[in-house]
């Protein structure tokens, strides 16, 4: 898969990790619609790709700390089932601006890759079903596609059975 450079793509914390760590990606760019706030099924949907191939990225506290759980868009987080990956007793749902400010992104364009500081991270292991996955690029609008082996690499993340279809 050859890197695509695109305008829509340039320069997000998260290609500029992806470039320097060498790692092929396709960038995806699209029009965002303002009042769609499923981020990632709208993603499936303008790129014309099953949803089980769009990941979306959720930040979640556990016992103190944010962790990153990367989830198919088609389905939902299993808090239970992350924080037993995690070795943690619970996890909930990270506080929207605190997620934002340890990312450095905006809600709906929360990236896996390129976050202000490394988060514990872990995959749904599903995405290993998968040649390449896409995740946000750091923006709404905007998806890179990426194996699921770069992702792991990159992120220094776990899989587990992190998430429930819908």
């Amino acid at each position: 898969m050859a890197k695509k450079s695109s305008a829509a793509g340039a320069g997000t914390p998260a290609t500029v990790a992806l470039t320097a760590a060498g790692v092929p990606f396709t960038a995806h760019g699209y029009v965002h619609d303002p009042a769609n706030t499923n981020y990632g099924l709208e993603a499936a949907t303008v790129l014309g790709i099953t949803p089980d191939r769009v990941f979306k990225t959720l930040m979640a506290d556990v016992g103190g700390t944010l962790a990153v759980a990367i989830v198919p868009v088609n389905g939902t987080l299993d808090l239970k089932s992350l924080a037993h990956a995690l070795g943690v007793k619970k996890a909930a749902m990270a506080d929207p601006a605190a997620a934002q400010r340890r990312t450095g992104y905006v809600l709906g364009g929360i990236s896996p890759l390129g976050q202000r500081q490394h988060s514990p991270t872990v995959l749904d292991e599903s995405a290993l079903q998968h040649e390449t996955i896409y995740v946000s690029g750091g923006r709404r609008g905007f998806d890179v596609e990426l194996s699921p082996a770069d992702l792991i690499r990159l992120t220094q993340a776990k899989t587990a059975k992190i998430g429930h279809p819908a």
